[in-house]
């Protein structure tokens, strides 16, 4: 009877974390996703909300075969994102890896960049998001940008 009640234990905690766990990346999703619809709809305040105050933005450049770091402003990305512009900036998305574990996730999406409707590059997004009083925001976001392999 003992083990009856350990393994009942057991698989309620293994029931509960699971629907946590779903919440949580439920939750990580909409906030990315925020990210991508405010830049698709020129929403400054909606592409803010994705963003914790001190956020890094960082993309890698190939230029020749030399690598480089380029660290932008995220303050800069609101404006521009919120300035008037004729084409919309579309990247699309697909969640490839959610790893999450209490306040921290990282978060791998590949996507592909329209302006407009001219495809642009595409690449890889990589997010480090933490939960706290405002709920998941991302703290740093890091991406690869090419025009080759984009199947």
């Amino acid at each position: 009877m003992k083990g009856l009640v350990v393994f009942a234990l057991f698989l309620l905690c293994f029931i509960t974390n699971g629907f946590a766990q779903s919440d949580d990346e439920s939750a990580i999703k909409k906030t990315i996703a925020n990210l991508f619809t405010g830049m698709k709809g020129g929403d400054s305040t909606l592409t803010r909300s994705a963003f914790a105050p001190a956020a890094i933005m960082q993309t890698i450049a190939n230029k020749e075969g030399k690598v480089s770091i380029r660290t932008e402003s995220v303050n800069n990305f609101i404006k521009f994102i919120g300035a008037p512009h004729q084409d919309k900036y579309d990247e699309r998305i697909v969640f490839t890896k959610i790893l999450i574990d209490g306040p921290l996730a990282s978060v791998w999406t590949d996507y592909k960049f329209y302006l407009g409707e001219k495809f642009s590059h595409c690449g890889v997004n990589s997010f480090q998001l933490v939960k706290g009083d405002q709920g998941w925001q991302i703290v740093y976001i890091i991406d690869t940008r090419r025009k080759e392999g984009c199947n």
